[in-house]
């Protein structure tokens, strides 16, 4: 696998690239991390099995569109390849600072300006995508409350019930978050759709936003989950609301849209998160 990656590079930046340096580093729970380095050039490298080229090619298609906002910063796509028994994603390599002291106001001010410049009509993604190994469905819709309500909680809530998990009726479930959504009159926007402390960092103090599952909803959806597992520090929100400033009702859709990833993380970690998204669902129906 090695050696083929070394040819991809090789081509990838027209000059030939010999790994001199491979340490395993820490990238999270589905995917081996490496830096690699040939003395010059340091790559930061995911691994998994040949088959997760495709969660691979959703990675790099949104950190690509994300780029393109000339707004917040990401890990730049070097290239994607698979081998016959591996699949690996390249990015340039960045030395996060200690996030301690850094500049969070501008980190807030750069998503507002990644939510502005990315403004569109539908809501979805040009492809299906991945939020940890679960299929995230992006088909158009030009009906926020349709699309998170089905797409989302819908979906979610379909898959727990193949593995017998019942919260409810489903169909009731998902009215309810539709009528409660229905008022907002949101901006589809591009998010990163899973925008947590750990999805987040720091190189020469210029923040940067790493590990996506876009696609084009409404912008508290990121901001929701800045405070889902421990809220950013203060002066990212002073920066964000100075951009785009809060709207009446988001703590009401704060529980709505973190209840999704809750879901989530019932299917790909079980009963853990199921008394979590019960109290959320609870909690949910009295609004």
């Amino acid at each position: 696998m090695w050696h083929q990656l070394e040819a991809t590079l090789s081509d990838s930046l027209n000059l030939n690239f010999v790994i001199k340096d491979k340490r395993s580093i820490s990238g999270g729970d589905i995917s081996q991390a490496y830096l690699i380095s040939d003395g010059t050039f340091q790559f930061f490298v995911k691994v998994n099995k040949t088959q997760f080229i495709d969660n691979f090619n959703c990675e790099a298609h949104a950190l690509s569109t994300i780029e393109h906002t000339d707004s917040i910063s990401c890990p730049k796509v070097i290239c994607v390849e698979q081998s016959k028994a591996h699949s690996f994603l390249v990015l340039n390599y960045l030395n996060f600072d200690d996030q301690q002291g850094c500049d969070w106001e501008k980190a807030g001010k750069k998503l507002a300006k990644m939510h502005l410049n990315s403004a569109q009509a539908m809501f979805g993604f040009e492809d299906d995508n991945y939020i940890g190994n679960t299929l995230q469905p992006n088909k158009w819709h030009k009906n926020w409350a349709s699309f998170f309500s089905e797409q989302r909680i819908g979906y979610q809530l379909k898959l727990l019930a193949d593995k017998g998990i019942r919260l409810g009726d489903i169909d009731e479930i998902v009215a309810v978050i539709h009528n409660l959504l229905k008022p907002r009159k949101a901006q589809a926007c591009l998010l990163h759709g899973d925008l947590w402390r750990g999805n987040i960092g720091f190189h020469q103090q210029q923040p940067f936003i790493y590990d996506p599952t876009s696609y084009y909803g409404d912008n508290e959806v990121d901001l929701a989950m800045t405070e889902l597992f421990g809220t950013f520090p203060d002066e990212f929100y002073l920066g964000y609301y100075s951009k785009i400033p809060e709207s009446a009702g988001y703590h009401q859709r704060k529980e709505i849209y973190n209840f999704y990833h809750i879901l989530n993380h019932v299917n790909l970690f079980g009963d853990s998160y199921l008394n979590q998204a019960k109290s959320m669902l609870k909690c949910i129906a009295q609004f």
